[in-house]
């Protein structure tokens, strides 16, 4: 783990009441397009998961944080592009990574929903999708719909490993 994750990790051990701000922040980093490649923050969420189990905490403010980050993540993602159109993909990191983008609009335009959907469950889509749903103007109560299932979903199967596996061992 990097030393930055660490120092996360390190803080919420010694500070458990700022767990769901931290999460919150975590989450939002990973799903933001421009910041999550500079964040590690899927495995610092995974191990945060077996802390909260290990802490006793209670799962439910946890999932919600992650969850809620996760959905304005996208949400910013989505407006931007909106407002932007085309111009944001001129932007670091789009500009770098054009292949990536044009598979991710690709993928957008055959699927829509269900794209804003499943993109949030796969690395390299995570980032482009939303901003694809957002330069096509797509309907934004279609886009948060899809949104917040998937964030729901997602925000629980990101803490879920970590917060299973440290129950089934501490018992």
């Amino acid at each position: 783990m990097t030393d930055l994750a660490q120092s996360i990790v390190r803080f919420v051990q010694d500070h458990p009441g700022w767990a769901a701000p931290v999460v919150f922040l975590l989450a939002f980093c990973e799903s933001f397009a421009f910041i999550s490649l500079i964040v590690p923050a899927t495995g610092i969420l995974l191990v945060i998961g077996g802390f909260v189990a290990a802490a006793r905490l209670d799962f439910g403010p946890i999932w919600l944080a992650a969850s809620l980050g996760a959905l304005v993540g996208d949400w910013l993602a989505y407006v931007l592009a909106f407002r932007f159109k085309e111009q944001i993909l001129a932007v670091w990191p789009f500009c770098r990574y054009p292949a990536l983008v044009a598979r991710g609009v690709r993928f957008f335009e055959r699927w829509g929903m269900i794209a804003v959907f499943v993109g949030r469950f796969f690395g390299p889509f995570r980032a482009i999708v939303p901003i694809a749903a957002g330069m096509h103007a797509m309907p934004w109560l279609e886009f948060q719909i899809a949104n917040l299932a998937s964030a729901l979903l997602w925000g629980a199967g990101i803490l879920a490993p970590g917060f299973g596996g440290m129950r089934w061992l501490v018992g």
